[in-house]
C-alpha cells in the first residue's frame, strides 16, 4: 500500500525555505541579558538551599538540560553539533558569571538551522508516500537515545519518525470514521439525534486536512514558531537550564514570561482551571485547580499534554512549540465560551493516541473548590450498616485578606472542615475518611491548622532553611473530631497535604490508604525579581527551604508511604518526584518532641490484612489490576509498528483502554461524584477499612487519649 501523493503546496516549498533561510542573521542578546546572566550567577548559590557552587558541574548538567529542552527526542541536532557544543561546556559557567549568554543564541541558530533542513525533508518523504504494509518498528523513546552521527542516520530517523506520524493519522481518521458510524447506528436505534458527533469527538481526526498535509503543517508552523521566537525566550531557556540544575523547581522567568506563574494562578479565576507546564513541546497538564471546569468534568488528568486548541465549534489550532504564555492566552478565554483541547493522554505514552475534550471555560469560585463533606452507609460482613463521613478537600485555602480584615468570620479550608466534622457527627457517625487525593498543597499554616483538628496540641512539621529546623506547632488543646480516620492519598498528593497526612500518621492518629506513596515535594519556592524594584531582569524562583515531619524524615522524594496500598493507575505512570531531574535528596532532622497516640498500633497489622484479602478475591479490584497492567506494559515499550493493520488494532485496544480507565475514576473524586460514573472503588476500601476499624475497635470511642513514646529515630541531617 505504497502512497505517492504529490501536493500543489510542495510547489512552493523551495522559496518558502530560502525565505526562512535568508530572513534569520545570527541571533543576539540583548545588554539586559549580560546583566540578568551576572546576577543569577552570584545570586542562586547563595539564596539555594543546597549552597553548591555555580561551577563546572552545575554548567555540564545545564548544557545537558539546555539542549534537551531545544531537541527533547534528540532529532534536530547532529552528533558533530553535540560535540561542537561540548568543548564549551566547561567555560559556561564563567561565560555567564561574565554576562556572556552568547552560547545560548548559537544553539538557537544551529536549531534553526537544522529544523529548515529537515522541513523541505519532510515534504520530500510525504511526497514520495510510504509503505505502511512493511513490518518496521519506530523508537519513540529517544530522550536517552544518541544524535544521529551521519546524513544517512539522520535521514533514516526522520524517515520511520514521519512516516510514525503518518500513519497515526490515517489511524485517526479510520477511527473517528468508525466511531461516528456506530454513533448513528446508535442514533438510528434510540432516535436521539443530540448525540451524533459526541462519542466521534473522543478519538481526535481533523479530516479536512489530508495526511500530507496534517503533518507538513505541523512541522512548517514549528519553523515558523521557533523562528518568531523573541530573543527573551532564548534567554529564559538558557538560565532556567543552570537553575534547574540545582533542582527541579527552581526557574528563571524572563520579563515577557514572568507573568506565566500568575497566568497559572488566574487560570483558577477564569478559564479551564488547569495549571500548564511546557514539556516535549506541549502545554502539559501540571495540576487541576479545584472547582474548575477540568476538574469537575473529570476527563482532563494531570501529564495529560495539550496539542491543540480549538474556540467553540472552529478548527483546532496546533499549539506544539508555542510558548507557554501563548499557548496559555488561547487556552483562556471569555467566561461560559466553549474551548476543545486535543490531548495527548498520559497513559499513552508513545504519543499515538489523541482524544478532544470540550469545556465550557468558567469563573472558579471559593465555594466550588471548599471542602465538601457527604454520610455514606455501608454494610458491614456482620450485616449492620454504618454512617460515615467522607470529606473531600482539594487545597488549602484561605481567604487572606478576610483573615486580615475580618478575623474569624473569613473563610479557610480548615474552618471549613471543622465545620463540616461538626455537622458529620450529628449523624452519628463511625468515621471519617479526609480524601486528600490529587490535593497539590496550598497554604501551609492551614496544614498547620487543619491538623490540630484531630490532634490535642504538638507540633506538626518543622521546617529548615539548611540551619537548625523550626517546628510549626498547633497550640490549641482542643480536637473537632476524635474519632476513627482514614486519610486517603495518592501521587498527585503533594507539599502541604502531604505534611498532614504525615503529621497523623506519625501521632498514630489516623490511618493513611493509597498509592504506594504520595508525590514527594517537600521543598520550599520563593520567588524575587532578580533586582530588587526592578522587574526588567526577569524573575528567579528558588528553593530555598525543606519541610520535615515531626519524626524527623522528610517528605522530599519519599513523600507519604501509606499503612495500607490499593492499586493505583498513577503508580503505573512515572508520577512523582523521583522522575524529576535534579530532585533534591531525602535528608533527615532530629525529630520533634511529641507525643504518640498508640491505638493503631496493635490494629493496623489485622487491617492491612483484611483489606488485601478482599484487593485479591474482588472481581471489581480484579478487573482494575489487570487495567493497570496493561498501562503497565504500555509504559515499557519503547518502539511502535509502523504497519498500518497492527497500529489500527493498537489503536482500537487503546481506545478501549482510554473507556475503562474514565469509567474507573479511581483518582478522579470528581469525576467519581457525577451522576453515571461508575463508583469510587478506592473510597469504597476506605470505607470498609474503616467498618473493620469499627468492629476491632476497643470500648473506648476516642482515639485521642496519649501515651508517651520514643520520638522515631532519624538521621542526621
Amino acid at each position: 500500500m505504497k502512497l505517492y501523493t504529490r501536493l500543489l503546496v510542495f510547489l512552493a516549498l523551495g522559496g518558502l525555505f530560502s525565505a526562512f533561510q535568508t530572513s534569520w542573521a545570527l541571533s543576539e542578546p540583548a545588554f539586559s541579558h549580560s546583566d540578568a546572566a551576572k546576577i543569577l550567577a552570584q545570586t542562586l548559590p547563595r539564596a539555594h538551599i543546597s549552597h553548591e557552587p555555580f561551577d563546572d558541574r552545575m554548567a555540564t548538567n545545564a548544557l545537558n538540560a539546555f539542549l534537551d529542552s531545544m531537541d527533547y527526542d534528540r532529532t534536530l541536532f547532529l552528533a558533530s553539533d553535540i560535540a561542537e557544543f561540548t568543548r564549551d561546556a566547561k567555560k559556561l559557567n564563567e561565560q555567564v558569571r561574565a554576562g556572556d549568554v552568547a552560547f545560548a543564541f548559537k544553539v538557537y541558530d544551529v536549531l534553526l538551522a537544522r529544523l529548515s533542513n529537515r522541513v523541505e525533508y519532510v515534504g520530500l518523504l510525504l511526497t514520495n508516500g510510504f509503505d505502511m504494509a512493511e513490518n518496521e518498528t519506530f523508537q519513540w523513546k529517544r530522550k536517552n537515545a544518541s544524535w544521529p552521527a551521519t546524513q544517512a542516520e539522520w535521514d533514516e530517523v526522520w524517515r520511520k519518525k514521519i512516516k510514525n506520524q503518518y500513519v497515526a493519522k490515517r489511524v485517526s481518521d479510520q477511527l473517528a470514521e468508525e466511531i461516528k458510524a456506530a454513533a448513528t447506528n446508535d442514533i438510528v436505534a434510540t432516535n436521539d439525534t443530540s448525540t451524533v458527533a459526541t462519542n466521534a469527538e473522543e478519538i481526535v481526526s481533523e479530516i479536512k486536512l489530508t495526511p500530507e498535509a496534517s503533518v507538513l503543517n505541523g512541522y512548517t508552523q514549528y519553523l515558523t514558531v521557533l523562528n518568531d521566537y523573541a530573543p527573551s525566550w532564548v534567554l529564559e531557556r538558557y538560565l532556567t537550564a543552570f537553575t534547574r540544575s540545582y533542582d527541579p523547581h527552581s526557574d528563571y522567568l524572563s520579563p515577557n514570561n514572568a507573568e506565566d506563574f500568575d497566568i497559572s494562578m488566574k487560570l483558577s479565576l477564569v478559564g479551564i482551571g488547569a495549571v500548564l507546564s511546557s514539556e516535549d513541546g506541549a502545554a502539559k497538564i501540571e495540576r487541576l485547580i479545584p472547582g474548575g471546569p477540568a476538574e469537575q468534568d473529570g476527563r482532563l488528568k494531570p501529564n495529560d499534554k495539550i496539542v491543540a486548541v480549538a474556540q467553540g465549534d472552529a478548527e483546532p489550532v496546533s499549539i506544539l512549540h508555542w510558548p507557554l504564555s501563548k499557548a496559555v492566552r488561547i487556552i483562556r478565554g471569555e467566561k461560559d465560551t466553549k474551548v476543545v483541547l486535543t490531548i495527548i493522554p498520559a497513559s499513552d505514552p508513545t504519543g499515538g493516541t489523541k482524544k478532544r475534550i470540550d469545556l465550557i471555560r468558567a469563573e472558579v469560585k471559593l465555594e466550588e473548590q471548599a471542602a465538601k463533606g457527604e454520610v455514606k452507609t455501608l454494610q458491614g460482613p456482620d450485616g449492620a450498616e454504618r454512617k460515615f463521613g467522607v470529606i473531600r478537600l482539594s487545597e488549602f485555602y484561605a481567604d487572606t485578606k478576610g483573615l486580615r480584615e475580618n478575623g474569624d468570620t473569613a473563610r479557610s479550608s480548615s474552618r471549613d472542615v471543622e465545620k463540616l466534622l461538626r455537622e458529620l457527627k450529628t449523624n452519628d457517625i463511625g468515621g471519617v475518611v479526609l480524601d486528600l487525593r490529587n490535593n497539590g498543597g496550598g497554604l501551609l499554616t492551614e496544614a498547620v491548622d487543619m491538623t490540630g483538628l484531630f490532634i490535642a496540641s504538638g507540633p506538626v512539621v518543622q521546617v529548615s532553611d539548611g540551619r537548625a529546623a523550626e517546628v510549626l506547632s498547633d497550640g490549641d488543646p482542643d480536637t473537632a473530631y476524635s474519632g476513627p480516620l482514614v486519610i486517603l492519598v495518592n501521587r498527585g498528593t503533594a507539599s502541604a497535604s502531604e505534611i498532614l497526612a504525615g503529621a497523623l500518621q506519625d501521632y498514630g492518629r489516623a490511618i493513611v490508604v493509597g498509592d504506594t506513596k504520595t508525590h514527594g515535594k517537600g521543598t520550599v519556592q520563593s520567588m524575587a525579581n532578580l533586582k530588587n524594584g526592578d522587574p526588567t531582569l526577569g524573575t528567579l524562583k528558588v528553593t530555598t527551604a525543606s519541610f520535615y515531619r515531626i519524626g524527623g524524615g522528610s517528605t522530599q522524594l519519599r513523600g507519604i508511604t501509606p499503612d495500607i496500598v490499593t492499586p493505583s493507575v498513577l503508580d503505573a505512570m512515572e508520577v512523582g518526584e523521583e522522575y524529576l531531574p535534579h530532585a533534591l535528596d531525602w535528608s533527615a532532622v532530629y525529630p520533634a518532641q511529641y507525643r504518640r497516640i498508640s491505638d493503631l498500633e496493635s490494629v493496623l497489622p489485622k487491617l492491612k490484612r483484611q483489606s488485601e484479602v478482599r484487593q485479591k478475591t474482588d472481581p471489581k479490584f480484579t478487573a482494575f489490576r489487570s487495567l493497570i497492567d496493561q498501562l503497565n506494559e504500555r509504559q515499557k515499550t519503547s518502539e511502535i509498528s509502523l504497519n498500518y493493520e497492527e497500529r489500527l488494532n493498537l489503536a482500537r485496544s487503546e481506545n478501549e483502554l482510554q473507556k475503562l480507565l474514565q469509567d474507573q475514576a479511581a483518582d478522579a473524586p470528581a469525576a467519581a461524584a457525577k451522576e453515571k460514573k461508575s463508583q469510587d472503588l478506592i473510597l469504597d476500601e476506605a470505607l470498609k477499612i474503616l467498618t473493620d476499624f469499627e468492629l476491632l475497635r476497643q470500648p473506648s470511642k476516642s482515639l485521642v487519649h496519649v501515651e508517651k513514646n520514643e520520638p522515631s529515630g532519624a538521621e542526621k541531617k
